[in-house]
């Protein structure tokens, strides 16, 4: 399916407010440091990204959806056991899995594990910074929400199963031993994801009332290299920012895992935050001419922060407890002007605090004698199966099926 003509032109939430673009991006800006700035040529790749879609991963959807030369059952059968295992696969099957198991020579199996290893050695704060960092920091702008907005997910349970979904496939990601390697959870699930991306996309764009003008492709490469700029340069300012301790090697390695699976899952390589200095400018580029929030930046922040009701066996006590926890770390890691544009009411840090000084004494300290490494992956160990009861009971979500169920606005 060809974009409309109005998808071909620069979409109109490009740079719709500078002013509040640039306030947002400022501290990367800072950051960075000299030469922040896209050139004319880096600005007409922005433009340009904002119309451009996975087209293999768009191939596949209309395959599957539309032609249906292609079953789930074979996408499953090529995912788990290889192409190969698959008799006479359509040329759309055949492209998309030639694509996603001819790793790139870049790619650094010692880096991988490494950056497994440093991530979840952040514990407990990891799903805090991933839950109060990087998506309510990302409904900031509502430069990619509106396709969240109408898979109609908005209230608290939903919420909660939607966070627990993506730090499920985090967490495979980052699996000890080889998260990503071919037969490994990790790459499964990010190849599931992004066929699960090129149906909703598929469909929101054979929907007639999709604004091309304004929002360009559903889920297009500017958003995406967003995206995966939260899970490896924003998250590392994050955990930095909770007192947590991150090398040069490991911050090398936490941008090589994310480089490699932004490219599995479609991102274009020209977006890959290939290193810390490349994200943080990349995101300044980005942050600086998003749109600014709408009413469903609003509708997702308010239910990020009531997700917390939902946790099982949950006292009045404890989710009130939740609930100001919650509005501690938001404010401390988006910043009280992060809130504000959000909807959410400002707290004092007292939570950030709290977990700066335990996070000072055991990574500056404990962390640097010896056996202090094996002692900080053994207490984060412990702190994600403490998580996983809290959240969801010992039963956390299972990505779910690849098929959207969308609503209108």
């Amino acid at each position: 399916m060809a974009c409309p003509q109005a998808a071909t032109s620069v979409p109109t939430r490009f740079r719709c407010d500078p002013q509040w673009g640039e306030r947002v991006a400022r501290p990367f800006r800072l950051l960075v440091g000299r030469d922040a700035g896209p050139s004319s040529e880096e600005i007409h790749e922005l433009q340009d990204a904002l119309v451009r879609r996975d087209e293999l991963g768009a191939a596949l959807a209309r395959a599957i959806h539309h032609d249906k030369t292609v079953t789930m059952a074979q996408f499953r059968q090529a995912l788990t056991t290889g192409l190969g295992s698959v008799p006479d696969p359509a040329p759309e099957l055949t492209a998309f899995f030639e694509r996603v198991e001819s790793r790139p020579d870049w790619v650094d199996d010692e880096l991988l594990l490494r950056a497994g290893a440093a991530i979840r050695r952040v514990g407990w704060d990891a799903g805090d910074i991933l839950a109060y960092g990087s998506l309510l920091g990302g409904y900031q702008s509502a430069a990619a929400l509106e396709p969240l907005a109408r898979t109609g997910r908005l209230d608290g349970p939903e919420t909660l199963r939607r966070v627990g979904e993506t730090s499920a496939w985090w967490l495979a990601c980052t699996e000890p031993g080889g998260g990503m390697a071919r037969d490994s959870e990790g790459f499964r699930l990010s190849v599931h994801v992004r066929l699960m991306h090129a149906f909703v996309n598929d469909a929101l764009e054979r929907q007639d009332d999709w604004d091309w003008t304004h929002r360009g492709v559903p889920i297009n490469q500017y958003d995406q290299a967003s995206t995966i700029q939260t899970f490896s340069t924003t998250f590392l300012i994050h955990a930095r920012l909770l007192g947590v301790r991150i090398s040069r090697q490991d911050s090398k390695a936490i941008m090589h895992l994310w480089s490699y699976v932004g490219w599995l899952m479609g991102v274009d390589e020209q977006w890959l935050p290939r290193t810390e200095r490349v994200g943080r400018r990349a995101t300044y580029h980005l942050l600086s001419n998003d749109p600014p929030p709408d009413h469903n930046s609003r509708s997702l922040a308010a239910a990020l922060i009531g997700m917390t009701d939902h946790y099982p066996d949950s006292t009045s006590w404890r989710r009130r407890f939740q609930r100001e926890r919650a509005l501690s770390l938001g404010t401390h890691l988006i910043r009280p002007s992060g809130m504000r544009d959000v909807g959410l009411p400002v707290r004092p840090p007292w939570y950030p605090a709290f977990r700066i000084a335990s996070n000072l004494m055991w990574f500056q300290l404990i962390g640097r004698l010896p056996g202090g490494t094996d002692r900080l992956d053994r207490r984060a160990a412990r702190a994600l199966v403490r998580l996983d009861r809290l959240q969801f009971g010992g039963r956390r979500p299972r990505v779910g099926p690849a098929s959207p169920n969308l609503t209108r606005p």
